[in-house]
């Protein structure tokens, strides 16, 4: 099996996520927070036929299936999971029954997941672009 274009990048994944790291430290999430979005974002590249208009998007349609799963992370070192997540307990099946509750996503907390991971996507094209690699990724992503 041939190796895909994202495996080809991961040793430049691993410098932007280094240099990244301050823009996560200043974001509303933890670092485990931040690890959890990662699983569920997949890159594509848009255009990989013509590198100068070739775009790496962070397709986040399936972060909101964990953002419920963020809230039961500890909030810092030796926190504990929040308690009374609209979910959980009584108040929360209340809530679901009086129509108050919504599917568990908090629509903030996914607008944030989903900007900084496009803001991780366009760090991580230009870290590429700038040692010279944009043209051939491109090139294998637009063999594959």
């Amino acid at each position: 099996m041939t190796e895909g274009w994202t495996d080809r990048i991961t040793g430049a994944r691993m410098q932007v996520d280094k240099e990244f790291q301050a823009r996560v430290q200043g974001s509303e999430f933890t670092n485990q927070q931040w690890g959890l979005i990662m699983t569920a974002v997949e890159f594509r590249i848009d255009d990989p036929e013509t590198p100068e208009k070739a775009t790496l998007v962070a397709d986040t349609s399936k972060v909101e299936q964990i953002i419920p799963e963020l809230e039961e992370m500890p909030q810092g070192m030796g926190a504990q999971p929040s308690p009374g997540r609209s979910g959980d307990g009584l108040l929360g099946r209340l809530r679901g029954f009086l129509g108050g509750g919504s599917d568990g996503v908090d629509e903030e907390k996914l607008a944030a997941a989903t900007g900084l991971a496009e803001e991780y996507a366009a760090e991580l094209q230009g870290f590429l672009e700038s040692n010279g690699r944009w043209e051939a990724v491109c090139g294998h992503a637009a063999g594959e």
